[in-house]
């Protein structure tokens, strides 16, 4: 068997990489200065922009009032999100597109870092574009299928990558859940492995009658790549999915040529992709903590790639649960007694996601809405746990040096498992 090797093996190939991911980085933040610089070339800017979430919110006014009024968050046509408010009376336009005049001006000028990261200016909605889109379309499909509306928006957030009420984030927080339900890698794969066998028999026929000579294997990728792709563009490249499409079109590159994918070097690959093509990502947490949970299945696979299949099976889940423990406490801040129970759930998610998707495709989705009611109402015995991100910053270093050394990766081991109990310490 030919053993696989490295992508980089050498100073000068990794040298010529960094120096290509910095030409890259250059190039596309050079060209985000110039949309910046249009965008504060006056005092307002007339912007076309999606509405990604509307919320309600209330503020208590220097006479002492309490102020209702609406929250946006908007993506302009030029790839540049930012927030805005409206009047409490605005209907729901999540979804839709609109026209509005934003003021660049007011409270200071915007800076090109908070234009990176996001930023805020007041706004007056010009147009409002009241053509149905598809995701509404789909979204009432949905709607129709279900009473409770607190199921209603998980399947949303599933599907359609559409934000949950902050209520029914911090009940999934508390669950252990909020990794779910937040598209990302884990719905690719799932996603990735239905369509392969959706595909499978038919492909067979027509390869054995018409091109024998070609490959299944590129043939499918081709296939699945690109449904992923338009899937991915449709729910408008969430982060954590945009780095999972990236690692998987990378990772059949490189396993194309016999190159390891289970391997830091890939996943490190995928990330300056990322940020060089994308680089206002470098601000957004989703990303990170998608990055944090496939290096921390790469470290596992690393350290215990002589384990056997069904043991790496039922440990693998336990280990990235305690790794991604303190991120969830320093991030979230919220934990329950069945919290460690995510465990099973993440395993049982991955028949659950598929078998879901296809019964609300035949109109059936409401099947699994009583479970799912009691899995929201034992959340109600959850509480905070906030850990210091000091610790956490910690964490992430001994994380990193795991990497070259067994000890400090035994130590890392330690490290999780006091932070589990502290968790649990401090729920009684």
């Amino acid at each position: 068997m030919i053993e696989k090797v490295e992508l980089l093996q050498t100073k000068k190939e990794w040298l010529s990489l960094f120096l290509l991911f910095f030409l890259l980085l250059t190039l596309n933040l050079s060209y985000e200065y110039y949309k910046y610089k249009q965008l504060i070339k006056f005092d307002s800017a007339l912007v076309e922009a999606t509405v990604l979430k509307q919320y309600d919110k209330t503020k208590l006014t220097k006479t002492g009032k309490t102020k209702h009024y609406q929250v946006l968050k908007l993506k302009a046509s030029e790839g540049y999100t930012f927030y805005t408010v409206a009047k409490k009376e605005l209907p729901d336009i999540s979804s839709k597109k609109i026209r509005l005049e934003i003021f660049t001006g007011e409270i200071g000028n915007i800076s090109f870092t908070e234009y990176i990261k996001g930023f805020f200016a007041f706004s007056k909605i010009l147009n409002i574009d009241d053509s149905t889109t598809t995701k509404e379309k789909l979204s009432r499909f949905i709607e129709k299928q279900h009473q409770s509306p607190e199921i209603t928006a998980l399947y949303k957030a599933l599907y359609l990558a559409k934000s949950l009420p902050s209520e029914l984030q911090t009940t999934f927080s508390t669950l252990g859940l909020s990794h779910l339900i937040a598209i990302s890698g884990f719905h690719l794969g799932v996603l990735s492995a239905l369509l392969y066998f959706l595909l499978k028999y038919p492909y067979r026929v027509f390869h054995n009658n018409y091109f024998p000579y070609r490959s299944y294997k590129i043939d499918s990728f081709f296939i699945i790549a690109t449904a992923l792709l338009l899937y991915t563009l449709f729910l408008e490249s969430p982060p954590s999915l945009l780095r999972a499409f990236v690692m998987l079109v990378i990772g059949f590159f490189l396993y194309d040529r016999g190159i390891k994918i289970i391997s830091m070097q890939t996943l490190l690959f995928t990330v300056l992709l990322i940020l060089a093509f994308f680089p206002r990502l470098f601000f957004n947490i989703g990303l990170w903590l998608s990055v944090a949970g496939v290096f921390y299945i790469f470290l596992f696979l690393i350290y215990f790639q002589k384990l056997g299949k069904v043991y790496q099976f039922l440990l693998l889940p336990l280990f990235v649960y305690l790794m991604m423990l303190p991120y969830s406490l320093s991030f979230f801040g919220n934990f329950s007694y069945i919290h460690p129970l995510s465990i099973i759930h993440t395993t049982l998610f991955t028949l659950f996601y598929p078998f879901s998707l296809v019964l609300h495709i035949v109109g059936l989705g409401s099947l699994f809405d009583p479970l799912l009611v009691m899995l929201l109402k034992s959340a109600d015995f959850g509480t905070v746990v906030i850990l210091d991100q000091k610790i956490l910053w910690l964490f992430i270093g001994v994380s990193l040096g795991s990497i070259y050394n067994r000890v400090l990766f035994y130590i890392l081991n330690i490290f999780a498992l006091s932070i589990f109990i502290y968790a649990v310490y401090n729920v009684t």
